[in-house]
Formats: structure tokens, sequence, C-alpha cells
């Protein structure tokens, strides 16, 4: 059996994908349409320091956003499942969290279905950044995360997810996905304490270049 060829966190040029870190699922105050996990909200609120930080060490970064069509013509087969119907084009909750700092030059691409690939101008973009490592947070972990890591690793992009800036539908899902994603690749599940220093060491090897 030939032997895994060791990988780092970051390998060449990377890029941070925010994932559908929204105001909210629900299309009515008070109630969501979508289940989401214990401490999900925690998660989410370590991503504006990631993002931060990838400005901070000129890692490009690029925020999605899911939103449906007011006449639910783009859902698909989505309502098929557990979730109700959510993320509306207008509805406060389906615009990215203000706390992102989204700006205007900033990279955003709006979604209509769960990976960030399908039927979005992703794969352009990634070319025209020449990105190798993919870092992925956001959610949900079991969905839209999952279902995005399957699609850049099967464009051969090194993919990595920050497991504590994830969160699922479900603990058990959460934790699922993140098995399934480790399995496609090893060493994929990383913390944001592990991706700050990366972002910084890759940041400092810059510096060192630049000087020579």
């Amino acid at each position: 059996m030939q032997s895994k060829i060791p990988r780092d966190l970051i390998e060449g040029q990377p890029v941070l994908i925010v994932i559908d870190i929204q105001g909210g699922g629900s299309t009515r105050p008070g109630e969501s349409s979508i289940p989401f996990m214990p401490g999900y909200k925690e998660a989410m609120d370590r991503a504006p320091a990631l993002v931060s930080k990838a400005r901070q060490c000129g890692v490009p970064v690029v925020f999605f956003q899911e939103a449906h069509r007011r006449d639910l013509i783009d859902f698909g087969r989505e309502l098929d499942g557990d979730e109700g119907v959510h993320l509306l084009e207008g509805d406060p909750g389906t615009e990215i969290a203000q706390n992102l700092d989204v700006r205007p030059d900033d990279y955003v691409i709006r979604k209509r279905r769960y990976s960030c690939f399908f039927g979005t101008e992703l794969e352009i973009l990634l070319k025209g950044l020449r990105a190798d490592t993919l870092i992925l947070i956001g959610g949900h972990t079991d969905v839209c995360v999952h279902y995005t890591f399957v699609d850049a690793h099967q464009h051969d992009y090194f993919c990595r997810v920050v497991e504590d800036s994830v969160a699922g539908s479900s603990i058990d899902a959460h934790e699922a996905a993140l098995r399934a994603m480790e399995y496609l690749q090893t060493g994929a599940r990383r913390t944001s304490a592990q991706l700050v220093a990366a972002f910084e060491d890759l940041a400092g090897s810059r510096d060192r270049a630049d000087r020579e």
C-alpha cells in the first residue's frame, strides 16, 4: 500500500470560504424553519475573528449567501426533507451577518443550492485567485459545508474545515459530517487556533520573501 503524502494545513494559495453565516433561517420572527444544533451561534461567532485575521494576513475571503426567490421556484427538492421555507430574498434574516463586516469590494456570491460550486461563479473566481487550499467555515456542517467540501475535493483542491467555526443541524449530524470530510482528506479537520497560526506563518514567510 502506498504511503500517504504528508500535507500542511495550507498548501499553496489559501482562500477562506465563509458559508451562509446569515441573519437566520426563519421567515417568521421567533421560530426557525431549519434545525440548528446547540452551540450553533457560538460557532458562528468565531467567524469574524477568522475573517479579520485572513484580511490582515493577505488571504482572500469569499462570502456566500444562500437566498431563494419569494415564489419558491428555485427550491427544487430542498423542501422534501426536514427543512421548511427559509432564506427568502428580502427577508432580514437572509442578509449576511453584519458582524462579518462585508465590504463593497469583497467577493460575495449568492447561491440557490447547498454546494457553493453548484450554479455559481466560484470556480472562475478560484482560478483567478490561483487557489490551492480552501478553508471552510459557516453552516451547516452536514449540508452546505459538507457538500462544498466534497465538490472542492473532486475539483482537486486541498480542503480544510475549521471544526469549531462550523455547526450543523444536530450534534450527531455535525460530527458525522466532520468524520466524512476527514475520510476524504486526512488532516482536513482543523481548529480556529491552528488556522490563525497558519495565517500568521504564511504572512511571515511572505514578508521574509519580500525582504530577500
